[in-house]
């Protein structure tokens, strides 16, 4: 966003942003101790342990996933693996939080530097630097008495305990996001390269991916705002909703002449405003963690990890549209998860046209895929199957509407053989005979002397009547005829008669 004064001398403002992220990583365990990191849906307080609840006595032990999902995540994002890291312990005193402090790597984290290439609000190429990842643990989960489940108006609270000592990676970008929509555009691109590499789900409904903003709003005549931290955002909508609010209230403060304060602001996302929740402190609550030794990555390990990293997905995106011929909008789609990606691809080496098994994976595929709310992995219809029955498409033996009858019936259960599936959708393969299909277009004729007298007449110069045809024969025969044969016994009986 460019910093110019506006018409006539009037101020202009640009926003400088920086996000934090939390992303759960995927691990069976928690980070320091064997409780299970999985627990939705169980009862509050039934995974824990007097490690993850801070007991005196408990000793914290590293779980060595949780470091290898991180580096993985690290590399994702096209940050170093640092050789050398150590946990702190960061005091602050908060319900949820029952040690008194929280472990985390702060200053010297387990990967450093990276970046992600993202397209500003104009579609230009725009990079935003991260400077860290670094790995730390989880705090309990407040459950309030407020009817919406929020604080604001609750009467009283709980805690439970079953959240303590989930593994965490922080992510802090540079303050180099502009606006709501490159904020938007550089989580989405974070999520997705993270999910490819298999360290975290960051599925934002269970809470595994969480991000806080950093806004602060530069004036064109040089004054500058506090930098605001931005909290309670628990999706892409809510984080671009709570962006564009504190850009234009701070501006406002800005062009009264007032000062912006460095607080903590929460978004109420029902309000649609944030509050102001504490005033930014800066003290330094920091000592290394004694019972945790120096964490040392060996460059071996390094690249045993690196050589786990699957293509990323916009550099599989841009392989599908060089050398696929897809669209850029199909890749993107195609990639967005890379099971999705195995599954087309496998439906391709298989046998399949790239083109058509694109479209049928972006839609068909998909779309059974969101109805029974399961992962592509879960589908009955398996890729080389799915190769098979484009194929009859390709080779005339199905029409498309045919096939897709076949593939409804196919996605009841994969114990079908695609000619039993055939057979017990009804479709016919090869079409519709000659006789049959000539009989129809006759029928249809005779159905229609008003747009046959017109077609022959010569005012159908764009030859919508003849589709009008084509479509009611296509009716008639529930689409097992091929739309070109059909077209082409119309074509023949206009001229015969």
């Amino acid at each position: 966003m460019p910093d110019k004064t506006g018409a006539g001398g009037a101020l202009a403002f640009t926003p400088v942003i920086g996000i934090e992220i939390h992303i759960q990583l995927k691990t069976k365990s928690k980070v320091f101790c064997s409780c299970s990191a999985d627990y939705t849906n169980d009862e509050p307080n039934s995974h824990i342990c007097p490690v993850c609840m801070g007991l005196p006595g408990s000793m914290p032990v590293l779980n060595k996933t949780v470091v290898q999902q991180g580096m993985l995540a690290g590399m994702a994002l096209n940050c170093t693996v640092q050789p050398t890291t150590y946990f702190f312990r960061k005091s602050y005193y908060y319900p949820d939080l029952p040690k008194g402090y929280q472990i985390t790597q702060s200053d010297l984290p387990i990967a450093a530097n990276g970046w992600l290439d993202i397209k500003d609000d104009a579609g230009n190429p725009k990079r935003i630097r991260i400077n860290r990842l670094h790995l730390e643990e989880d705090v309990g989960k407040l459950h309030h008495s407020a009817a919406d489940g929020r604080l604001e108006g609750a009467e009283s609270s709980w805690v439970d305990y079953n959240r303590s000592g989930l593994p965490l990676a922080e992510i802090v970008s540079e303050p180099d996001v502009s606006s709501a929509y490159e904020a938007v555009e550089y989580v989405t691109m974070l999520r997705r390269r993270v999910r490819y590499v298999g360290a975290s789900d960051v599925d934002l409904e269970k809470g595994m991916m969480r991000f806080d903003a950093n806004v602060s709003v530069k004036c064109s005549d040089g004054r500058w705002g506090r930098r605001v931290e931005v909290k309670n955002m628990n999706s892409f909508r809510a984080l671009e909703r709570a962006i564009e609010y504190e850009i234009k209230r701070q501006s406002k403060i800005l062009a009264d002449g007032g000062e912006v304060l460095q607080e903590t602001r929460h978004w109420n996302d029902v309000k649609g405003t944030t509050t102001a929740s504490r005033v930014k402190e800066f003290y330094r609550k920091f000592i290394v963690e004694p019972d945790l030794p120096p964490l040392v990555v060996l460059p071996q390990w390094v690249e045993e990890v690196r050589a786990t990293l699957p293509e990323m997905p916009n550099e599989k995106a841009l392989r599908y549209v060089r050398e696929m011929g897809l669209s850029e909008i199909d890749a993107a789609v195609l990639t967005d998860s890379i099971d999705v990606a195995r599954y087309f691809e496998a439906c391709v080496a298989a046998g399949a046209n790239p083109l058509r098994a694109g479209n049928w994976v972006r839609t068909e595929v998909l779309r059974a895929v969101n109805d029974r709310q399961i992962g592509v992995k879960d589908l009955a219809v398996k890729p080389d199957a799915l190769a098979e029955l484009i194929r009859r498409i390709d080779d005339g033996r199905l029409s498309t509407t045919g096939a897709k009858n076949v593939f409804e019936v196919m996605l009841e259960g994969s114990s079908l053989s695609l000619d039993e599936a055939v057979r017990k959708s009804g479709a016919v393969e090869g079409g519709v005979g000659a006789d049959a299909l000539e009989n129809l277009v006759r029928a249809t004729f005779a159905a229609n002397p008003d747009v046959i007298e017109e077609i022959r007449s010569g005012k159908d110069t764009k030859g919508k009547k003849i589709k009008f045809l084509q479509g009611l024969v296509m009716r008639e025969t529930k689409g097992q005829a091929r739309p070109d044969e059909v077209v082409a016994a119309i074509e023949t009986l206009l001229k015969s008669e």
